[in-house]
């Protein structure tokens, strides 16, 4: 992937550290503190990252990245997960690559990372569709944006 094909998405721009590595680029990230494959999930979720990060000023250092999570026995990775202050899980985030339409699949595929998690937000993102979801009682109602992380 070169810089040419990186999708533009719709977050604001931000600076990343990509490099070459052999055939293949690879992007920096922050939360987990290394290099990683830059694919086009990989992308939507680094830009997702710094949305949290710089526009809402989410802690870097409540995020977990690829967070292992026992649904069924099996363990799965949800994406992005957000811990409050207590350590709680507070929202989870399942990124898709921009190509992947979000559908009732990718709500359901967070919802089953959030019967282990118990989080109180839900946040689907394909780097241009974002749709925020926030549970009350046993279901789940659409938001307008990202809830404020409170300090």
């Amino acid at each position: 992937m070169n810089d040419s094909t990186l999708e533009h998405l719709n977050f604001p721009d931000f600076s990343f550290r990509v490099r070459e590595q052999g055939q293949s680029k690879q992007i920096f990230d922050s939360v987990r503190r290394r290099f990683v494959a830059l694919t086009p999930e990989e992308w939507v979720r680094q830009n997702l990252i710094q949305f949290m990060v710089q526009v809402y000023r989410y802690p870097l250092s409540l995020m977990a990245v690829e967070k292992i999570v026992k649904v069924n026995g099996l363990s799965q990775r949800a994406d992005v997960v957000i811990y409050d202050r207590s350590g709680a899980p507070w929202l989870i985030a399942e990124c898709k690559a921009p190509s992947i339409k979000i559908s009732q699949e990718t709500f359901l595929q967070a919802a089953r990372y959030n019967f282990s998690l118990q989080v109180a937000h839900v946040l689907l993102t394909n780097g241009n569709e974002h749709y925020c979801l926030k549970r009350s009682e046993d279901q789940f109602e659409f938001m307008e944006s990202l809830p404020e992380f409170e300090a």
